[in-house]
């Protein structure tokens, strides 16, 4: 029987400069998953649009999809709410229900390092 040796979780001061050290020119690709023209859906674009172009100009794509046109793509993302922003890009992939209002939040779920931003 070969011993492993036992993995070591990093400090979070490791964790924290990994973080500040990665490239700043992440490519991002999103998805908005939307329900027609309605205020929630509108609310959603509006607010994850203003983020992407505050926090990553020229770094995001964006892909709107409205399920009542494209209800196979809700399936294949095993989408169950409305609105939901899926992170494709970069890894790992995460899912936002709801209208994105609280833009520390997105940005954290996002891996948005805002700080280097600014």
């Amino acid at each position: 029987m070969e011993n492993k040796p036992e993995k070591t979780p990093k400090p979070e001061v490791d964790v924290f400069e990994e973080f500040l050290s990665r490239p700043p020119q992440e490519k991002y690709l999103l998805r908005l998953f939307i329900a027609g023209n309605t205020p929630n859906s509108n609310r959603a674009f509006n607010k994850i649009k203003n983020i992407c172009e505050e926090y990553l100009p020229g770094r995001y794509e964006l892909e709107v999809i409205d399920i009542y046109e494209q209800p196979e793509l809700m399936e294949q993302e095993q989408i169950i709410a409305i609105p939901t922003l899926v992170k494709k890009l970069p890894p790992p992939l995460q899912k936002f229900i709801g209208d994105l209002a609280n833009t520390e939040k997105v940005l954290l779920g996002l891996d948005i390092n805002y700080y280097r931003s600014n």
